[in-house]
């Protein structure tokens, strides 16, 4: 088990926030974990990570930090149509997504390249191209902050877009330690989201190899790689509106993309917003508008946390003036 004190936070947040947390805990099983509960150490305030690719450190961090590096795939069984993986929480995302493919399991390829790890990737519910990790996750195991195992059902996980029952500020105490999924094994694709189909076109025919590929493609032209210029992905959530409203608007912006999510209620893309609102490639000091997507903040280098927060609060006043829709934060501020 790792653990250090002062430790730089800089390598644990894909905006390359130059932060430090007081104390930093690395586990590699649940018995380290619980060990380490079990000594009386863990104390308030704490926060469990992954790899940060969903986090905005606005200060250095006063308390400990835990990340998991609990590792493995268990196949615990399967039927001629489906597959049922428990998969350590250490994972990362994206290779446990390669993973899938490669073994001809569907459900996970259009998830494809989304930084971050298994277990955050739970807690966070994150979705790409018509597909949420809710969609294939069976259930959440989880050691709480008094060492004790705890099982999560996907209904009892109240996963909605972007959101789950481990968000709740009183649920912090639960630390993911596995994630089970289940998968098909059967031909099954998502493929009427975006410019999937478009791009799909350039190949003979649709396989998830294919399709992975495919998502890879779009994401990579959209998205800066972190490893280059820090960033966090998507910066917002795309609010829902309801017909009305969209109504209202559509009647100024005929062209206003949208997903109808039913009969009262429809999906907007944050990111058209903000480029309606002249942001795409604008910056504020040492943080831009992304000039490729301008739903994605990156940091030009040095940024504090404090900056990116004003670019943020900046952008959100822009579009509640001109739509009267307050958007909101995918990234968690800490």
């Amino acid at each position: 088990m790792k653990d250090e004190v002062d430790y730089s936070l800089i390598g644990h947040n894909t905006f390359g926030i130059a932060a430090t947390a007081a104390r930093y805990i690395e586990y590699d099983s649940v018995a380290e974990l619980k060990e380490f509960i079990a000594s009386g150490a863990l104390t308030e305030p704490y926060l469990h990570i992954g790899q940060g690719s969903n986090l905005l450190f606005t200060r250095n961090y006063p308390g400990t930090i835990l990340h998991s590096r609990i590792k493995g795939k268990e196949v615990m069984y399967e039927t001629d149509d489906d597959i049922v993986v428990r998969v350590g929480g250490g994972e990362i995302w994206d290779e446990w997504v390669a993973y899938c493919v490669n073994h001809q399991w569907y459900g996970a390829e259009n998830l494809s390249l989304i930084p971050g790890e298994v277990g955050a990737g739970a807690v966070q519910n994150i979705g790409a191209y018509g597909i949420e990790v809710k969609d294939i996750i069976q259930c959440v195991e989880t050691v709480d902050a008094k060492g004790e195992d705890c099982i999560f059902t996907n209904p009892q996980c109240q996963y909605s877009y972007r959101q789950s029952i481990f968000k709740r500020p009183d649920m912090k105490r639960y630390f993911v330690t596995y994630v089970t999924f289940r998968l098909k094994k059967k031909e099954c694709y998502h493929l009427d989201y975006g410019s999937i189909r478009a791009e799909l076109a350039k190949y003979t025919s649709p396989n998830l190899d294919n399709v992975r590929q495919a998502i890879i493609s779009i994401r990579s032209n959209k998205l800066p790689d972190p490893q280059t210029i820090g960033n966090a992905g998507s910066f917002f959530m795309n609010p829902i509106i309801s017909r009305k409203k969209f109504e209202q608007i559509q009647k100024s912006y005929p062209d206003i993309p949208f997903y109808e999510l039913d009969a009262f209620n429809i999906k907007v893309p944050a990111g058209w917003m903000i480029e309606q609102c002249g942001w795409k490639g604008k910056s504020l000091g040492p943080v831009a508008v992304y000039d490729k997507q301008a739903l994605i903040l990156v940091n030009r280098g040095g940024a504090s946390g404090k900056d990116v927060v004003a670019l943020s609060d900046a952008i959100r006043q822009s579009v509640f003036n001109k739509f009267n829709i307050d958007i909101h934060p995918e990234v968690n501020f800490i």
